[in-house]
């Protein structure tokens, strides 16, 4: 028979999962994420399981309400950088995720979606993501927030609005036609060919690449785009095709080392947003967590170009 730790700890193994997803998508960070549902579990185990009747919902209380005071000390203390801030990428090799990333970007927000759920306040978050991606109902999301299910519901619909503003929309539905997209794109900066880079890209096209500070930018339109990319072209740059949050993606290398990372979002046979990382140190993290390459274990930057 097993002891009552036991069985809280193969209870809660059954939902961690889902719990994942839930403060991945709440936090934007996988090492926050896993935080949390440390934390979640820490909290679970000492209140116990007397008097839950629905174990999934009680354990998504929880780590909502971790993943809320992450939010809202973050909002107390907001960082200044000088571009935008990429979330951290679910890494996938070419041929797709694994069953565990599957179930980490199952009812998926791509890096696109992310970087828009950044700019919300810690309450619209919650209300977004547990009702538009996980179908909470509004009347069990409210305690959480300790707001009214009606209140809760304008926080969302706040939310819903600014998604749709930022004019985030559902990729290309093969990952064979982003690539095919993606391929042409890389093909004509190697060629130097800014007509057909420009064709490639939504005329609202935004460039958001996280280079940590100096290295961070915010672009937009085709042209811009297009000729941002020409410049920043590295003839030494080798492009190993990826899956970054179920969408097709690349890893730039130098020398075999992890120099950028390029997520796309494909709508309809034209990219319409590019989400990148070029902060070498968390690059190299991202890359030899996720098990991509065999980064060095060293300390330290990259060779540069």
């Amino acid at each position: 028979m097993k002891s009552g730790d036991a069985r809280l700890a193969e209870l809660f193994e059954e939902h961690r999962g889902r719990l994942r997803a839930v403060a991945y998508r709440m936090l934007g960070s996988l090492e926050e994420a896993e935080d949390a549902v440390q934390e979640s579990w820490v909290r679970f185990a000492a209140a116990g399981v007397n008097g839950v009747q629905n174990l999934g919902g009680w354990l998504t209380t929880i780590v909502t309400r971790v993943c809320l005071n992450v939010l809202r000390a973050k909002a107390a203390r907001p960082e200044t950088l000088a571009g935008p801030r990429v979330p951290d990428p679910v890494l996938s090799p070419a041929d797709g995720p694994t069953p565990e990333q599957e179930a980490l970007l199952a009812d998926s927000v791509g890096l696109a979606m992310l970087v828009v759920l950044d700019t919300l306040t810690p309450a619209e978050r919650v209300a977004f993501v547990l009702h538009d991606v996980f179908d909470v109902p509004f009347g069990e999301i409210a305690p959480m927030l300790g707001r009214t299910p009606e209140a809760s519901r304008q926080l969302a619909s706040r939310a819903r609005q600014r998604v749709r503003t930022a004019g985030t929309h559902e990729p290309d539905s093969t990952l064979a036609a982003q690539r095919a997209v993606i391929d042409a794109f890389f093909g004509a900066a190697r060629a130097g060919d800014l007509a057909t880079l420009v064709e490639l890209l939504d005329p609202d096209v935004v460039l958001r690449t996280d280079g940590f500070v100096a290295g961070s930018a915010l672009l937009r339109g085709a042209d811009t785009v297009a000729r941002a990319t020409l410049g920043g072209a590295h003839p030494q740059a080798e492009f190993r095709p990826v899956v970054v949050n179920g969408v097709a993606g690349v890893l730039i290398t130098l020398r075999g080392r992890p120099a950028g990372l390029m997520a796309f979002t494909i709508v309809a046979g034209r990219i319409t947003a590019v989400d990148g990382i070029t902060d070498p140190h968390r690059l190299r993290r991202l890359v030899a967590e996720q098990g991509l390459l065999d980064a060095p274990d060293q300390p330290g930057a990259p060779d540069q170009p």
